[in-house]
């Protein structure tokens, strides 16, 4: 009894602390900054979606959620094949190779992104990708393989070794093995890693403010932080480009939130 009253009061406190910042931030983008600083926590006087209107209008965020949108379209479909690919060649190993290739390859998940910012700039300048999307992506790859071998790698050593040796007994290749029986039976991992992906591109701002000075090539965090100044800040303009923002990614979870949990419990037992 104890317990349970405890666990509920451990999720009550929770839900406030998540349910709060997202109410100033829902009602703050309909405020004037005046109106923000007097009562944060305040209904707005108004739905006026003034804020909103001068954010995708005035703002030119357009451009910039395109690019958003390109760079992750190329980013998640591209680590997901690479990470498919080497998560089929470690299930396909025997023994302490299958180990110690999967362990080098998710090896990149103990280095922090900031100590690959300065070899990454360099090598994108002398391949000369600075400042341009294509490169972006190639960073967004490099860095966000690891954790997708690791999710689909991960998946892929439970399948039985008896599919891969009946598929060489009838003669298929490994190329067709991977695209009729891996791949298919990987398909709830598959859609895991995506949307962890999804979320991790759409929301990259390090690379972006590293390699990207053209505002043509801004990204969309990257062209939120135009609405920060140097003395001030315009709060309702930022709240209400956080919530735009967002809506992607909100829209992809609820769609996709069965996919999401049966790819994290489809390896949790073998068989």
């Amino acid at each position: 009894m104890l317990s349970s009253i405890t666990r509920r009061g451990i999720l009550a406190i929770y839900t406030v602390i998540i349910i709060v910042p997202l109410t100033v931030v829902g009602f703050g983008s309909f405020k004037s900054t005046q109106e923000l600083f007097e009562g944060p926590f305040s209904l707005p006087q108004s739905l006026s979606p003034a804020n909103y209107a001068e954010v995708i209008g005035g703002q030119d965020l357009g451009s910039s959620f395109m690019n958003s949108v390109i760079v992750t379209a190329i980013s998640v479909p591209l680590t997901l094949f690479l990470a498919s690919l080497a998560g089929y060649a470690v299930a396909r190993l025997r023994g302490f190779m299958s180990w110690a290739v999967f362990g080098f390859l998710v090896l990149g998940m103990a280095i922090p992104a900031q100590a690959n910012m300065v070899p990454l700039y360099v090598l994108l300048g002398r391949l000369g990708l600075l400042d341009s999307l294509t490169g972006l992506v190639l960073a967004n790859v490099v860095s966000t393989l690891p954790i997708a071998v690791f999710i689909l790698g991960g998946f892929m050593r439970t399948l039985p070794k008896e599919l891969f040796e009946a598929s060489s007994i009838d003669g298929t290749g490994p190329w067709r093995t991977y695209v009729s029986i891996a791949l298919p039976l990987s398909a709830p991992s598959v859609a895991a890693a995506a949307i962890f992906l999804f979320v991790i591109h759409w929301n990259e701002l390090l690379y972006p403010l590293l390699f990207i000075q053209s505002p043509s090539n801004r990204t969309l965090p990257l062209a939120l932080l135009s609405f920060q100044g140097e003395f001030q800040t315009n709060y309702p303009l930022l709240f209400a480009g956080v919530i735009l923002a967002s809506l992607p990614v909100v829209v992809a979870y609820v769609f996709l939130q069965r996919y999401f949990v049966a790819g994290i419990t489809a390896g949790a037992s073998k068989g």
